[in-house]
């Protein structure tokens, strides 16, 4: 398997080297050159496998020849020893609700998934090449504190996480905080997620300081945390089919950085018999408005929410999902990005709206929607739901059978929790004494210039430590 640009400026690379670059150095993302497809035979034979031997299954294809399958089996056992539940992401009911939970990872969060395999995917690479990486990413909540404990106490990685200040809840800022390794740095930008997100692009965008300083990226423009997605729909759909490949089912995903929902939209193209993907989005609804439109325009400002992991205004896999949607049309891609960037929007043409519409529906709720469906859900079956999660399953309202992405354990908001339901949701292991623990973080200007000189500082500390 090859990884191309979306826009076009790179030749083809390997899966070992797509998973290192993150960022393409054209400034794209990087997209298999093709995708698999899958027959009703491989469904049916994949409908029986658990959690682990199925990624190992989906990953082989895009992996190729870069990871020996033993090897890569290996990783993919060692990644997933870490979750709390034996099917990994179960899928459960709560009254009329399927729920898809993807929180019983060591942060409560669906970002474990991805980023526990790409923290040992890492290092496994490092230790073969004897290469250093420095992973640089931006958080508006679960992605930093996944990343983090994906690679605490590693050798050869340091990480850098910025995270827009008051802006997270405050279990996110302490899961970040009170990690104590010495590889694990912490910024708080004073600004929004798309002020941390904008630098990261940017130092990303610097080739010299990248290569300079071997970054790497977590955040999901790289590939390998969508890829690690895709295997929770071919799971969920095994659950309720039994494998039938005529037997289709919907799934309703809370959407920020749309990396989440693209992974689904991938899986559907190869073959999985999804009949819908639903973007669920809270009052910062760039994508819920694009469906609808065809053009896809940011707001003045990004909106504070219950649901503070999906303020975003600009997400980030839109850009590969353009890309699909125009069959690998790189220069009609930057075309579009270059619109973007000039005048604060998008607009794709009539028939590739109609694309649009039949790949994704689409639904928002307000943060009193988003508290109504968290107090219904529990009056109708003791199940609680957090504010991202009610979101989806808002939107999936009138939907018909739709499973729904449960996107983080709810105690991780038990603020929002407390107000919907009157008492807290209670801690997973994994969450409680955080609180006890000390914490430290740096908190900077939301600039390049300050990450930049930031980033330099520590990595001189580290050479003379």
């Amino acid at each position: 398997m090859r990884y191309v640009s979306t826009r076009g400026g790179i030749d083809p690379i390997d899966f070992a080297e797509a998973v290192t670059m993150g960022l393409a150095t054209d400034g794209g993302l990087l997209v298999p050159a093709e995708l698999p497809s899958l027959d009703a035979a491989t469904l049916r034979d994949w409908a029986r496998l658990d959690f682990q031997s199925l990624a190992l299954e989906v990953f082989t294809p895009f992996v190729g020849d870069s990871i020996p399958r033993e090897e890569l089996r290996a990783l993919i056992e060692r990644s997933y020893a870490t979750f709390s539940h034996p099917e990994v992401t179960p899928l459960v009911t709560a009254g009329s609700l399927r729920v898809l939970e993807l929180f019983h990872g060591p942060t409560a969060a669906f970002k474990d998934v991805a980023l526990q395999f790409l923290g040992n995917l890492f290092e496994y690479l490092l230790e073969r090449s004897g290469g250093t990486l420095n992973i640089l990413g931006a958080t508006s909540g679960d992605t930093g504190s996944a990343a983090i404990y994906g690679v605490r106490g590693k050798a050869r990685i340091q990480i850098f996480i910025l995270y827009p200040k008051g802006r997270v809840s405050p279990v996110q800022e302490r899961q970040m905080t009170t990690v104590a390794d010495a590889n694990v740095h912490c910024l708080a930008v004073r600004g929004t997620f798309d002020d941390a997100q904008r630098i990261v692009k940017s130092l990303f965008g610097d080739l010299d300081f990248k290569s300079r300083h071997q970054l790497g990226a977590v955040n999901s423009i790289n590939w390998a945390r969508i890829l690690a997605q895709m295997v929770y729909y071919v799971h969920a759909w095994a659950r309720v089919s039994g494998g039938d490949p005529a037997r289709r089912v919907g799934f309703s995903v809370p959407t920020g950085n749309f990396g989440d929902v693209f992974a689904g939209y991938l899986a559907r193209r190869m073959g999985v018999p999804i009949e819908r993907l639903i973007i669920a989005t809270n009052r910062n609804d760039i994508l819920s408005r694009f469906v609808a439109s065809g053009v896809y325009a940011a707001e003045p400002e990004v909106h504070q929410t219950l649901s503070p992991a999906m303020d975003i205004q600009l997400a980030s896999n839109f850009e590969r999902y353009l890309y699909f949607l125009h069959a690998g049309d790189s220069a009609r891609v930057r075309a579009l990005l270059d619109d973007l960037s000039r005048s604060g929007q998008l607009a794709v043409d009539a028939e590739h709206h109609a694309q649009v519409r039949d790949d994704f529906s689409a639904a928002s709720a307000t943060d009193d929607e988003t508290l109504e469906q968290m107090r219904a859900t529990y009056a109708e079956s003791g199940y609680i739901l957090c504010p991202h999660t009610a979101v989806g399953v808002h939107a999936a309202r009138g939907q018909g059978d739709v499973i729904c992405l449960a996107t983080a354990h709810p105690a991780k908001f038990n603020e929002a929790v407390v107000r919907a339901i009157g008492h807290e949701a209670e801690a997973p292991p994994s969450l409680q004494g955080l609180f006890e623990r000390a914490a430290r973080s740096s908190e900077l200007d939301a600039s390049v210039a300050a990450v930049r000189d930031q980033i330099e500082t520590t990595l001189a500390e580290v050479a003379r430590a």
